[in-house]
């Protein structure tokens, strides 16, 4: 390969791209290590021929092509590699490291600075990756592993990685994004417990009783096996509140509601199937199961979730706003009367002290004493005044019906 970089670099060539059976571990890498010197003036790429298949029946089948002739090419060059004897395999084979790291495990002795491990994380990978674009054919669609930006940038930080997971708790983790759905498929394969896992996180509704909620995400998963496991979250809190099996949760709704009083935010909807532990193909092997688990998981559960939308607000009709207008409070009438709403009003809703500010005195209305003029009386809660407090000028009662007054609050203290 070092070769084919010199003549391209002395041809004036921009890239050198290979293919291969080989799947990179993290896209944009090779799978093959060369002198970086020699990549200075040419770039150097490839592709596997799980990726060139895959590209030809997304662009036949989904994209198009416009002329019948090229149609016809792709099409031929789509059954040439879908045949078994063309030379373009599959995932096959979890790498020679893969017995050794998987008993090294099981006996709890592997270690960070073990020679295979680095092998398995990167064989790992590859997995995801080629579990990607074999579910991408069959959907019809762009299904990509997900990585963060820090580790598409720096690869080796991924395999650091899951070789920390493997030696701490002897699992592998990946996830896959696939767009349009409720969110990424996260796949964690346990080899000490030997269960393989793929789960989905769903947002909660925003709105409804926290019965409703777990009730709109039942009805979504109607045809789900009763084995899925649903665990709920609540807001504020530190893991799961609650798991339950779908069967349990189908009967009581009730039963993920551990803590009423927080609000339930969203839900992880999971399936564990036995993980597999040979390393190349067929019943038992450890590519098998991985593939099964994804293909079932997502016919069974993820398809079938959609996110939570609020309603759009609906414009109100004719009637509507009439009877709004109908229920204004009019503005409040000019009194010279003692009420509870001169004074301070209470925010918490329990009774307290106010104080009656200094009456009016009309024009045709004599002046009170000075120690009631001039004093603003206190009245402390509890007490009553109105029909038990006549008035010493007038003898008219305070409160009385020639004063307007709003029906449906306290009386008068």
């Amino acid at each position: 390969m070092e070769n084919y970089l010199d003549v391209a670099r002395e041809q004036g060539f921009d890239a050198l791209i290979t293919i291969s059976n080989e799947i990179p571990a993290i896209a944009g890498t090779h799978p093959t290590k060369v002198d970086k010197r020699k990549l200075r003036k040419v770039a150097l790429h490839h592709l596997s021929w799980s990726q060139v298949l895959s590209e030809a029946v997304l662009q036949k089948e989904v994209r198009g092509v416009a002329g019948p002739d090229q149609a016809w090419i792709l099409g031929e060059l789509i059954r040439y590699l879908e045949h078994p004897r063309s030379g373009a395999l599959e995932f096959e084979d979890m790498g020679e490291s893969w017995v050794p790291t998987r008993d090294a495990i099981a006996t709890g002795t592997l270690r960070a600075a073990d020679k295979g491990v680095p092998e398995v994380a990167s064989r790992f990978d590859a997995l995801m990756t080629f579990t990607s674009l074999r579910l991408g054919r069959q959907l019809g669609i762009d299904v990509t592993p997900q990585l963060s930006r820090r580790e598409l940038a720096e690869p080796s930080l991924r395999t650091q990685s899951l070789v920390a997971s493997l030696v701490s708790s002897g699992q592998l983790t990946g996830t896959i994004r696939i767009p349009d759905t409720v969110g990424p498929l996260f796949v964690t394969a346990d080899l000490r417990a030997g269960r393989i896992t793929c789960h989905v996180d769903v947002d909660a509704p925003r709105e409804g009783r926290p019965t409703t909620r777990v009730n709109w995400l039942v009805r979504q998963l109607k045809d789900a096996p009763d084995a899925v496991r649903v665990e709920a979250f609540v807001a504020h809190g530190r893991g799961s509140s609650a798991a339950e099996l779908l069967k349990v949760v189908r009967e009581n709704p009730a039963a993920l509601l551990t803590e009423p009083g927080k609000e339930l935010r969203s839900f992880r909807v999971a399936v564990s199937t036995p993980l597999g532990s040979k390393r190349g193909r067929g019943r038992g092997s450890f590519i098998d199961s991985v593939l099964d688990a994804v293909d079932a998981f997502y016919s069974d559960v993820m398809q079938n979730l959609r996110a939570w939308s609020a309603s759009p607000p609906r414009l109100r009709a004719d009637g509507d706003r009439a009877m709004v207008e109908e229920q204004d409070v009019a503005m409040p009438l000019v009194s010279t009367a003692l009420s509870s709403q001169d004074g301070a009003e209470s925010v918490d809703g329990t009774d307290r002290e106010f104080q009656v500010p200094e009456t009016s005195v009309g024009a045709d209305q004599p002046a009170r004493d000075d120690a009631v003029a001039d004093t603003p009386a206190v009245v402390p809660a509890g007490s009553v005044t109105g029909s038990e407090s006549p008035d010493p000028r007038s003898g008219a009662e305070v409160g009385s019906e020639s004063e307007p007054t709003k029906s449906g609050n306290p009386s008068y203290r």
